[in-house]
């Protein structure tokens, strides 16, 4: 039985429509002009999109230039795409025209649809129309961009950074719990100083905080909106008073300190916002690999490995070996920040991708923004929820630590560079501790007890 069918109109001419669709032909043609990926615009981006045209429809009612009964009608049609009430009606592909036109369109489509609908009027008539009335003072060239930026700000206020900042609070936590586990410090892998074990956790703590500042001072930035340069960056139809009140009601919807551009033709000409903000979560999913790897180093063994750290056991690691348990959870956290970091390179790609007047490639640089805030937020929450709540020191730590032979760096300033390193290398050659070798060659008993004090050597200064 075939499809139902709607017919709809635009400047090009007629579109067939799925009878059940409430967008238009611009959209329609979208649809058939990109199938390309089979993954849409981001919903957040939806969303914000609706946001903005929520607010410019009370804008553009203060100034006369829509009726109040149309504005309302525009405003419940955004609130419930805002609420996800209509999720299905947003098919364009994400690589699709690089200014998100046919996004724009889309929504300003199914916007005046759902509002007609809602003023009892024929989808094939004018009363709402999507370019009069819901696109009016605005282009597609200043909204898109400025949509963009809404959600990542939204994405990054409300998901990434409380994920970042509990992941920090927990890396804390373990630090206070690991401050006097003594093991052996390591550079180039090899046997080094002691270090606590809370030490290494509270720099990946200091981490993940510093990460958190750094994409803090990236959205000061993405706060700033391109709205009100229109087509080109000039404003033109676009009435005075209109971007004030619109950012006003963004700012009062969302808490947060959006404000316009200060030049709108580095605002639409341009997206190295983005590409500062994308390169901010690059350097946290940096920050991640590092951390996760350090957790895998310290968890390895049980029995061959270094064996300081336990991971919880939450699943079997092998078909073929049983008993195997692996560290899963770190495995996943690095393949999300490799994909992080891919998605930032495309972002720099994109970034560098505007030409005269404006950027063309913004959704492909929006898809990839949002979808690592949400990478990393989510893996964020299992990094601590799966592996480090549950982590704890083995006793592995300490015990090496007698047998490392670098605490003899602490003898130096008592006994000299080169007798030290010749008590290190007797001590290794023969298999017997540092300490075992240095009484053998006369090395005071008592300045041995003071300065091979393992905790005391991870606190500083001299011994």
């Amino acid at each position: 039985m075939p499809t139902p069918e709607r017919v709809a109109r635009d400047t090009m001419g007629e579109m067939t429509i799925p009878a059940g669709a409430l967008w238009g032909a611009s959209t329609q043609r979208a649809v058939e002009n990109f199938p390309v990926s089979g993954q849409p615009v981001p919903m957040e981006v939806v969303a914000a999109h609706a946001m903005l045209k929520w607010a410019a429809a009370t804008a553009n009612e203060e100034t006369g230039v829509v009726t109040s009964e149309v504005a309302a009608a525009i405003r419940t049609a955004a609130d419930e795409i805002i609420a996800g009430d209509h999720d299905d009606q947003f098919p364009v592909d994400v690589f699709q025209t690089g200014s998100g036109t046919s996004t724009n369109m889309n929504l300003n489509e199914v916007i005046a649809n759902l509002a007609k609908l809602r003023l009892d009027a024929d989808l094939t008539s004018d009363v709402v129309h999507p370019n009069d009335h819901v696109n009016a003072s605005q282009s597609s060239n200043d909204t898109f961009p400025t949509s963009v930026h809404l959600a990542v700000a939204v994405s990054g206020a409300e998901v990434l950074l409380p994920a970042l900042r509990r992941l920090a609070a927990t890396l804390r936590t373990k630090a206070d719990e690991f401050d006097g586990v003594v093991k052996s410090g390591r550079t180039h892998l090899m046997d080094a100083t002691p270090v606590t074990l809370g030490q290494e956790f509270a720099g990946y703590a200091r981490q993940i905080e510093l990460g958190v500042e750094r994409i803090e001072r990236a959205m000061t930035s993405i706060h700033e909106l391109a709205l009100g340069g229109t087509a080109v960056g000039t404003g033109l139809n676009c009435p005075p008073g209109f971007v004030d009140r619109v950012i006003a009601l963004l700012r009062e919807r969302t808490g947060l300190p959006l404000r316009e551009a200060e030049d709108h033709f580095e605002a639409q000409g341009s997206r190295d916002a983005l590409v500062d903000v994308s390169g901010a979560l690059r350097t946290v999913a940096v920050s991640l690999i590092k951390i996760a790897n350090d957790v895998r180093w310290m968890a390895s063994g049980p029995r061959t490995g270094l064996y300081e750290l336990q991971l919880p056991e939450i699943q079997p690691g092998s078909s073929i070996m049983p008993g195997k348990v692996n560290p899963v959870i770190p495995e996943s956290v690095r393949q999300v920040a490799a994909q992080v970091i891919g998605n930032d390179a495309a972002v720099a790609v994109g970034g560098l991708s505007g030409e005269l007047e404006l950027n063309v490639m913004i959704p492909l640089m929006a898809r990839n923004v949002l979808e690592s805030q949400r990478l990393l937020a989510a893996v964020s929450d299992v990094f601590v929820d799966k592996c480090l709540v549950g982590t704890t020191a083995t006793d592995q730590g300490p015990r090496l630590v007698e047998r490392s032979l670098m605490q003899v760096t602490a003898l130096v300033p008592e006994i000299g560079y080169e007798r030290s390193a010749a008590l290190a290398k007797t001590a290794h050659k023969e298999g017997i501790t540092l300490r075992e070798a240095a009484l053998a060659d006369g090395v005071d008993e008592a300045l041995l007890d003071r300065v091979l004090d393992y905790l005391r050597m991870t606190q500083g200064g001299m011994l």
